[in-house]
């Protein structure tokens, strides 16, 4: 089985990248990525062989000659590659829809004139909007925000596949977690590093606002596991827990117990998103956590070279 993974030097493909050469039946992985987040982590950490099955290339979604030419042979794709959300994803949609709309679609057309088996999509829970109700997949998606509506764009382009070949389409809830490449914009791993060295967080709105999580190694878990069968091809969700910002500071609060924080714009009630876990694809696929959120905090917390 041949594999390429765009985005795959990022946060979520670097943990995913790990799994797949832990794979007796994967023959060989392509990494394309265009590196524009200037995250050379992935390729820090490890030593292999220089008859290793992982190969990379660097490339863009939009460059559909070389698109083509980084698809010939390849049984599997995973779709990582996107431009992510930010506090300030609603000031330029341009970036969002050329990477996360029109750089899907360019990669769906060369996929339909390729001889790929299985396509699988990292989408996001933003796709939602909002809801004070738990959604699932039945629920129509109405996105609040540019990042939102380009992620839904590009499942309707991966939607297409869903007739020729093994399509799964995952929204992804808010990722955290350690791995080499991680990303500091995520909530909770920005909140453990402020709380870890500057003993301070900042919380923006009233703390109040409700996501759904999902930890770094079960996401890496699922998308991994996915390629053994067992699971019709379609729409799920890829959520751990939901929780308010406020539980997350509870938990650093009980580890650090001189942790401070401050409100910024407190006034402010932000849109709330409660998503439920797809319990079909956590019994299959064997996601169900056997740590507590606070030991896996705690684990995290680890990781870091040293304390002050």
């Amino acid at each position: 089985m041949k594999v390429l993974v765009t985005g795959g030097a990022g946060y979520i493909g670097t943990e995913l990248v790990s799994l797949l050469l832990e794979r007796d039946d994967v023959e060989e992985i392509v990494v394309y990525d265009n590196l524009s987040k200037n995250n050379v982590n992935f390729f820090l950490g490890h030593s292999l062989p220089n008859n290793s099955k992982l190969k990379f290339v660097k490339g863009e979604l939009l460059d559909s000659r070389f698109l083509n030419k980084a698809l010939k042979g390849i049984d599997v794709v995973y779709h990582l590659a996107a431009k992510v959300t930010t506090p300030f994803d609603n000031t330029d949609p341009h970036f969002y829809e050329q990477v996360n709309h029109w750089g899907t679609a360019e990669l769906i057309y060369a996929i339909e004139e390729s001889d790929v088996k299985k396509f699988i999509f990292a989408s996001s829970t933003g796709v939602y909007g909002s809801a004070k109700e738990a959604v699932d997949e039945s629920i129509t998606p109405n996105p609040r925000t540019f990042y939102g509506i380009s992620k839904m764009r590009g499942e309707e382009h991966a939607s297409r596949l869903k007739d020729k070949m093994d399509t799964y389409i995952f929204r992804c809830g808010n990722v955290y977690g350690y791995n080499r490449s991680m990303r500091f914009d995520a909530v909770i791993n920005k909140f453990v590093f402020e709380a870890h060295f500057y003993k301070r967080i900042s919380i923006h709105g009233d703390g109040r606002q409700q996501r759904a999580f999902i930890h770094i190694k079960r996401v890496a878990k699922a998308l991994c596991g996915v390629v053994d069968g067992g699971l019709d091809s379609g729409i799920y969700n890829l959520v751990d827990r939901d929780m308010q910002v406020l539980d997350v500071v509870d938990t650093l609060k009980e580890l650090i117990p001189e942790l401070e924080f401050i409100f910024v714009n407190q006034h402010l009630k932000l849109r709330q998103l409660k998503v439920q876990p797809n319990e079909e694809l956590n019994k299959k696929l064997g996601l169900q956590s056997e740590k507590s959120f606070k030991e896996e905090i705690e684990e995290f917390r680890e990781r870091f070279s040293f304390s002050l």
